[in-house]
């Protein structure tokens, strides 16, 4: 039983909570861990199609947790890449989850709390969350979050949120790509969550898998390669039994057999 994270599967939906509530769900190498393999467990699993990613009590994830900080001042600079890689694997397989992450943001977002954020595929935020790339207030930096900060928000606001590491709210985070919508209240953040998952479980969840995998292949590709891969990959999803079968559904006007799960 993990000690720090809530997950069940409901009606094709995992969720997945942080629960360090008293610590605003701050990361610890425990934590970490646990994030890491429940992601990679509901990547393989069928029954799992969409992932929400919450946080139990004032704020969805704060960042390091001081007490974990604290084993850091003492660190060698290999017992820092160490510690840093295992924060970056976490990312990496939120990131790289096959199925599709949606984060559900209230209070704080900070540090790596935010680059959690950006790893995810999706998110809702309350009007009231607060997010930042605090790190250069340490003396520190947001180096492990970056590629997926980068990729969300680009160059240009990383410029300028980077180094100021100030604090920003939940419609700069809209503006800048960070979060997907922001809700007045729990009840429409839920209303969004349930229409976003709603509109997923509609669609072939291979594709939906393979879609995913697609748009880091394309960002990745050089653009004299980029026609063969995308041309390929349709042809792939064309002649799979997925892809046949909405095909077919779509010409025989009616249902494809995946809606009926």
């Amino acid at each position: 039983m993990p000690e720090f994270l809530q997950v069940a599967i409901t009606a094709s939906v995992a969720r997945v909570t942080l629960n360090r509530p008293d610590l605003h769900n701050a990361f610890n190498e425990v934590l970490i861990a646990e994030i890491t393999q429940a992601f990679e467990e509901l990547g393989r699993r069928d029954e799992a199609r969409v992932i929400v990613l919450s946080g139990e009590g004032k704020s969805f994830c704060a960042g390091a947790d001081v007490h974990w900080m604290k084993k850091m001042v003492g660190y060698s600079l290999e017992e820092n890449i160490a510690d840093a890689q295992s924060l970056a694997r976490m990312l990496r397989t939120i990131h790289d989850c096959p199925k599709p992450v949606i984060a559900n943001v209230h209070g704080a977002a900070l540090g790596g709390g935010t680059g959690v954020v950006a790893a995810c595929d999706m998110a809702v935020a309350l009007e009231s969350a607060i997010f930042g790339f605090t790190e250069a207030r340490l003396g520190i930096i947001p180096a492990v979050i970056s590629p997926y900060a980068l990729h969300k928000i680009g160059a240009t606001h990383a410029r300028r949120y980077f180094l100021t590491a100030e604090r920003f709210g939940a419609a700069d985070a809209c503006r800048i790509g960070l979060v997907s919508h922001v809700a007045p209240d729990r009840a429409a953040a839920d209303a969004w969550l349930e229409q976003i998952i709603k509109e997923v479980k509609s669609n072939g969840p291979q594709a939906v898998t393979a879609a995913k995998g697609l748009i880091d292949d394309v960002l990745a590709s050089t653009w004299p390669n980029v026609a063969g891969l995308t041309a390929k990959r349709i042809a792939e999803r064309r002649v799979s039994d997925e892809g046949q079968e909405g095909l077919k559904s779509f010409l025989e006007k009616r249902k494809p057999k995946w809606t009926e799960s």
